[in-house]
């Protein structure tokens, strides 16, 4: 019982072999991950099976939109993380509670300008996207609902955030659990027997999260031996606001541009007609489930940097981003096989039609080799992050995402144009991504080996800001 215990407390990374503690942080991260793709698979079954097409249409044309204008919560959760990692390993009391308070504080205030900007530009940015008439009225009920009830999602990310940055990564998933579990349980109660539409989807949605923000809430309370938690700790402090977006922003921006090179891409994919739509449907389902190592490896990589930073342990670091970049490469390696020899039957679960399958599998074994190139990405880059260096990873994004990818994948179509494929190969889209991926992946290492996040640590900075 009280090993069981052990598994929802902080956890110190500065301690013991690094390998071992960074597969013993990514093991839940990972779970969580899968989950939260689960989630989103059987909310849009529910959705599909129980209401309709359009509504499916509906729920997936409000993504982009949702994403965009949720920036800045993850962006908090991010700066949130690596902020508490460092203060929580240099053992620092007082500046760990203020960063803890002033993160719920700018939680609270960012969740109220959601929750009034967010209704007020909806409709004209479904419009902008070209949203049809069939369901744009649907689109903007759904999204006004989630940004009203904006304050759960918030919420559990900062604090979700502020348990990893404390080596606790077992609870947030246990929280995510909970309210994936609930979540299809009220869409189905909402949607099915109450009728309420994608509304109801929408109020589950909210519902749930708010269940997994007060979760954490209450888990963070009974953590009183690293923090003080009270309510002089959520006095406003402008510097470390400020520290705390300085940190976050960076990937919040980044995924904010991620999200606009989709549809961007998105566009070049709709020319090429309705087969290549829904290939790129499918591969982009398995890579969401394929990259997700990658993800939680790089999220063990920020929470054991900045730990070890914090606690002035540099070398430890250096063991750490070898130890678990090997093992996130090797772990890519096997997806990879995996893909390449096994791809055609990943397809079947998704169609029976014989071309759809071959288009599909022949544009995923194009992918599978690029995870390998992710892996050394995401932990390098998570590295950097947990050292306080932000921007690095965002402008590699940038370059790789925006210069590259998206000029590539047009300029690939352009050249490839013939009788049979008046629009470009569809081939072309796939191809740019996997160059930009392994040019990210050389980018980032020549980065990384200049060692510029070694002088980003909090306590180095603020040091200097004093002197």
């Amino acid at each position: 019982m009280a090993k069981a215990r052990q598994l929802f407390t902080a956890k110190d990374l500065t301690q013991g072999p690094p390998w071992k503690r960074i597969v013993e942080f990514s093991i839940p991260m990972l779970i969580g991950n899968i989950a939260q793709q689960f989630y989103n698979t059987a909310d849009s079954i529910i959705v599909g099976r129980y209401i309709g097409d359009n509504a499916l249409a509906a729920v997936g044309s409000a993504s982009p939109v949702l994403n965009l204008l949720l920036v800045l919560f993850v962006g908090l959760s991010v700066g949130a993380g690596i902020m508490v990692a460092q203060y929580f390993g240099a053992k620092d009391r007082e500046n760990l509670s203020r960063t803890i308070g002033n993160c719920l504080t700018l939680t609270a205030l960012s969740s109220v300008i959601i929750m009034v900007v967010g209704p007020l530009v909806t409709r004209p940015l479904l419009e902008l996207l070209n949203t049809p008439e069939s369901i744009i009225d649907w689109c903007t009920g759904y999204l006004n609902i989630l940004f009203l009830g904006s304050v759960g999602f918030s919420y559990f990310n900062i604090l979700s955030g502020i348990l990893r940055g404390l080596g606790d990564s077992v609870s947030a998933l246990v929280f995510l659990l909970v309210s994936t579990a609930l979540n299809v349980v009220l869409d189905i109660v909402f949607v099915a027997n109450f009728d309420m539409g994608v509304p109801g989807v929408a109020l589950a949605t909210v519902l749930a999260q708010g269940l997994s923000a007060v979760l954490c809430l209450l888990k963070l309370a009974k953590m009183g031996e690293h923090f003080d938690m009270n309510l002089s700790m959520l006095k406003p402090d402008r510097d470390m606001a400020w520290t705390v977006l300085k940190l976050g922003l960076p990937s919040g921006l980044t995924q904010a541009i991620f999200s606009m090179a989709m549809i961007m891409v998105q566009s070049l994919t709709n020319s090429f007609g309705e087969l290549v739509i829904a290939c790129n449907v499918i591969v982009m389902r398995v890579d969401g489930f394929a990259m997700m190592p990658n993800f939680s490896f790089g999220s063990a990589m920020t929470t054991f940097a900045g730990q070890n930073i914090g606690a002035g342990k540099v070398d430890r670091v250096e063991k750490g981003t070898r130890d678990g970049t090997l093992i996130a490469v090797g772990v890519s390696t096997a997806i990879t096989v995996i893909l390449l020899f096994f791809g055609h039957y990943l397809m079947h679960v998704f169609t029976d039609t014989p071309e759809l399958v071959a288009l599909s599998q022949r544009m995923l074994r194009i992918l599978a080799v690029g995870y390998i190139a992710m892996a050394v990405t995401q932990c390098l880059s998570g590295v950097m992050r947990g050292a306080g260096d932000t921007m690095t990873p965002m402008w590699i994004s940038i370059v790789t995402t925006v210069i590259i990818r998206v000029p590539l994948a047009y300029i690939l179509a352009h050249l490839t144009r013939s009788a049979a494929y008046p629009t470009g190969r569809p081939e072309s889209t796939f191809v740019s991504l996997l160059v930009s991926w392994f040019l990210g992946a050389i980018i980032t290492y020549a980065l990384f080996r200049r060692g510029t996040w070694r002088s980003k640590a909090l306590r180095t900075t603020l040091s200097k800001e004093a002197a």
